[in-house]
């Protein structure tokens, strides 16, 4: 992509330029945001100190330059931005449509490492204008950060200290090679931010492989903004600055050579918690079929002939099920199932922007595109749910089911310590560190002490293609995006707090690999794996999972019991109010496999699986539930909707039939997802 950076003067922005260029993005402009009257000024987005420097940066880079002023002043400090005339970040804005009307440019490259603030807002201005945000310092380990912007030799000087243990008298215009030591030590002193991104200190670049000269600094004085004896403030004010040619003179691609710079792949295939390894473990059951040999359908003979349908807990919580589209346009059918949401939701005193996570279940991938523009018109607002898009064999006139989980606090009645919030996370910025939103949906949504994430497939984040390798690769690169999500939205919260999840698989012979894989990470989470026709970009596996902070507090449970050659088997989890519950259920048959589930083996089953998930609860009117029943599309799925219907007059459940291609095994005839909220 032509790129267009952000900078500031400082390491992080002229670092991130040189990560643009290692992902193969090509720089053709600089942008920078000059502080109003050419002096300091106190900005939330923007760093003005050094400004001196920005137009030497420019001409040793043999780059465009462009440059308007700004106050630096914020209208709006909230988490979502909404563009406000007078907000420094409308300067931003103004910036970035001026250079637009100059020359073609598809993203921008921003230096931001940890700050919310600026990502939200550098995000905001890019989606108005239809760029793309590459931050690919997002994230990083700030110890790491700053060992590999010495390394790749990033000359930067201290030209701004605002914190307990740095002084300007002594720090200010030194190099930040020579102070990585001291940083260290007040890091772990003081707490301060080994890479400065609490504000204790800003940078200027004096030299680095993008440019041809160096900057030498002539003249210049320190300027104590505030001495306080504690944390003194002040800056260096540049009074004369000149280029020095470095010799011998190397174009930019001799300049880059040898440096440790690594490339998007290089960040899932380095050492430790990046690493995949190559080899890929065997099935236990080698005589495993292909899934395309498993079954044959066709879908003018699939019928499940379920309707929409909901149940609504008192501390807001709504669970909306089996919401088809229906019409044999895939554009119409999803039209008609966002239409039924909307109106469920209206039904219950909720909106679209109450909704914390979907389930969209599709007939034909090559239809996404079609399908997700309609969705994007849908819930375009800041902030939306998370989403897992996966095809299963639907009927001919029904090729779209949502499922929707939605919560609305004001709904519970909860007031003071006892009101919950909703914290998500949604980061549209190309990075290193997880796949960017790039799309309709959040990463993840936090309630409380609950946390929905969206469908994570293995996409390498700085290129949002697919992993290199097979399932296992795929697997394990999918379960680090779960882990730095679940962490991203709660500092506490590990991928071992997740209580339950679906894996979609391509594949039945993938089952043993990413089930194996699974449980290394994981504390007795429960999670149910079934095989799917396709999932988003050919993957071969996707999870889609929800967590609790206090998982390790959750009790666990096997149990199941036999009918004639039927085995059902319970995996529960709950916690320790048990106002929590989840379930994951198998119906299995040893002898003549080939059997379809009866109608009274299936009425056994959910009566057995709604016992054990209200266990403790079972005669509270409070109590919700909510089914999802995979099930092969050569089972007899038109059945249950009976059996399902006339549970429904004594118990409070919702539930979704999904036909799925196979389950864990050629012998597990249904499989059930089940959760009870109190």
């Amino acid at each position: 992509m032509r790129v267009v950076a952000l900078i500031s003067g400082g390491k992080d922005s002229c670092f991130n330029m040189m990560q643009c260029i290692a992902a193969g993005h090509k720089i053709v402009a600089l942008a920078n945001l000059v502080p109003s009257g050419r002096t300091e000024i106190d900005s939330y987005m923007y760093q003005s100190v050094g400004y001196e420097a920005i137009e030497l940066i420019a001409e040793s880079m043999d780059l465009p330059l462009f440059r308007i002023e700004t106050k630096g002043k914020s209208e709006q400090l909230g988490r979502i931005y909404e563009p406000k005339e007078h907000d420094e970040v409308e300067d931003l804005f103004s910036l970035l449509e001026l250079i637009k009307k100059e020359m073609e440019f598809d993203a921008v490259s921003v230096g931001a490492i940890l700050s919310d603030y600026q990502r939200i807002r550098v995000e905001n201005v890019c989606s108005r204008l239809n760029l793309f945000s590459l931050a690919y310092l997002w994230q990083r380990d700030q110890n790491d950060l700053l060992n590999d912007m010495i390394k790749c030799e990033i000359d930067a000087i201290i030209i701004k200290v605002a914190a307990m243990g740095l002084e300007p008298s002594r720090h200010l215009g030194r190099s930040l090679r020579l102070v990585e030591p001291h940083l260290q030590t007040i890091h772990e002193q003081y707490g301060v931010n080994i890479c400065g991104e609490g504000g204790e200190y800003e940078t200027l670049t004096i030299d680095c492989p993008l440019y041809k000269s160096r900057i030498v600094i002539e003249e210049s004085e320190i300027v104590i903004h505030s001495n306080d004896p504690i944390a003194p403030v002040g800056y260096l004010k540049l009074n004369k600055l000149r280029l020095e040619l470095k010799l011998p003179p190397l174009d930019l691609t001799h300049r880059l050579a040898g440096l440790p710079l690594k490339d998007s792949d290089g960040y899932v295939t380095d050492y430790g918690e990046e690493a995949t390894e190559n080899e890929e473990i065997e099935p236990e059951i080698d005589t495993i079929k292909d899934s395309s040999t498993l079954i044959k359908y066709n879908p003018d003979f699939i019928n499940i002939n379920q309707k929409i349908n909901s149940v609504k807990c008192s501390n807001g919580w709504l669970w909306i099920s089996g919401c088809t589209g229906e019409s044999d346009d895939p554009k119409e059918a999803i039209k008609n199932a966002l239409e039924k949401l909307k109106c469920e939701l209206n039904n219950h005193s909720q909106s679209l922007k109450d909704v914390c996570t979907i389930s969209l279940y599709i007939s034909d991938m090559s239809q996404f595109a079609t399908i997700n523009s309609v969705y994007v018109e849908v819930l375009n607002f800041p902030n939306p749910p998370t989403r897992a898009c996966v095809q299963v064999p639907l009927p001919k006139n029904c090729p779209v089911i949502i499922e929707a989980i939605s919560w609305n606090g004001k709904e519970s009645g909860m007031m003071g310590d006892q009101l919950q919030e909703r914290n998500i996370m949604h980061v549209q910025s190309i990075s290193h560190w997880a796949p960017a939103s790039i799309g309709p949906y959040s990463q993840t949504v936090k309630v409380g002490d609950i946390i929905h994430l969206a469908g994570q497939i293995g996409l390498v984040p700085g290129s949002l293609q697919l992993v290199n390798g097979g399932v296992k690769q795929q697997c394990q690169l999918a379960l680090r995006h779960v882990g730095r999500l679940i962490k991203a939205v709660d500092i506490n919260a590990t991928i071992r707090d997740i209580v339950q999840g679906v894996c979609y698989i391509s594949d039945l012979k993938h089952v043993e690999t990413v089930r194996k894989l699974w449980e290394e990470f994981t504390n007795n989470a429960i999670m149910n794996y079934v095989v799917v026709e396709t999932l988003p970009k050919n993957a071969l596996v996707e999870w889609h999972v929800w967590g609790h902070l206090h998982n390790n507090q959750f009790e666990y449970e096997e149990t199941g019991k036999c009918i004639d050659a039927w085995s059902i088997l319970i995996y529960r989890r709950w916690n320790y109010e048990n106002n929590i519950s989840a379930i994951v259920c198998h119906v299995d048959r040893s002898e003549e496999p080939d059997e379809d589930v009866t109608k009274e083996i299936f009425k056994e089953t959910i009566e057995y699986l709604l016992h054990k998930l209200q266990q403790g609860h079972e005669s509270d009117k409070n109590t919700v539930s909510t089914l999802k029943i995979f099930c092969p599309v050569m089972k007899k799925m038109d059945l249950f909707v009976d059996v399902l219907e006339d549970l429904k007059d004594n118990v409070s459940f919702s539930y979704t039939i999904i036909p799925v291609v196979a389950l864990k095994g050629p012998n597990t005839h249904l499989s059930i997802c089940g959760i009870r909220i109190y």
